[in-house]
């Protein structure tokens, strides 16, 4: 059975991902939660957290990821640094791999320390390291625009929280768009089918 590691995103608990989890467990796969804490933490502490995490879970057979928002900003960091360990696909939902233009206007309105913390630099400003290559990654947008989108400024297809535009990753492999909110993307039944269908096929279902 492949097993998954699964990511949450900014001010979330790994909890937060049990029903993506037990969804993705009726696809057939095995799950593991990586908790983190998103904002007092630095993205350096996260990837060395999830290495200590994938050594307890590693059995020698395929591992895949997939990371909800700032989680598949860590996963750029942890491949970066880890590319070795990769040894299955990763899966991004709502990831603003191009910066947060939402978490720019917060930074710029001085609220950074208490709001975005440590996932601010060398992650949600834009600053994530380059893909490794090799490494399989697909990205799923959401462009049901609930949230906060329109208070912080966000102009274009949204979810309500990151523009579908800032969820293209250099070297991705595939990207496809679902009608879901940035929030409501970890409820859908569609959302774990599509992981489900890149982690085992390495494209999503544009049919």
């Amino acid at each position: 059975m492949s097993k998954i590691i699964l990511l949450h995103g900014l001010h979330m608990h790994s909890w937060v991902m049990k029903p993506l989890a037990d969804m993705l467990e009726k696809q057939g796969f095995d799950v593991a939660l990586f908790g983190y804490y998103s904002v007092w933490h630095t993205m350096q502490q996260h990837t060395q957290a999830l290495a200590e995490f994938v050594e307890k879970h590693d059995t020698g057979e395929p591992l895949h990821f997939a990371g909800h928002s700032l989680g598949g900003l860590v996963l750029r960091h942890f491949a970066a640094a880890h590319p070795e360990k990769i040894t299955g696909r990763i899966v991004t939902f709502g990831t603003p791999h191009q910066g947060s233009r939402a978490a720019q206007r917060v930074f710029r309105l001085g609220l950074k320390t208490h709001v975005l913390g440590g996932a601010y630099r060398d992650a949600l400003d834009g600053g994530t390291p380059d893909l490794p290559e090799h490494i399989e990654l697909g990205s799923i947008a959401g462009n049901k625009p609930l949230g906060l989108g329109r208070v912080l400024g966000l102009h274009g297809e949204h979810d309500g929280t990151v523009l579908v535009s800032e969820t293209r990753c250099p070297n991705m492999r595939d990207h496809v768009i679902l009608p879901v909110s940035h929030s409501g993307m970890l409820f859908k039944h569609i959302t774990a089918e599509q992981t489900a269908t890149f982690l085992r096929e390495g494209r999503f279902n544009h049919g």
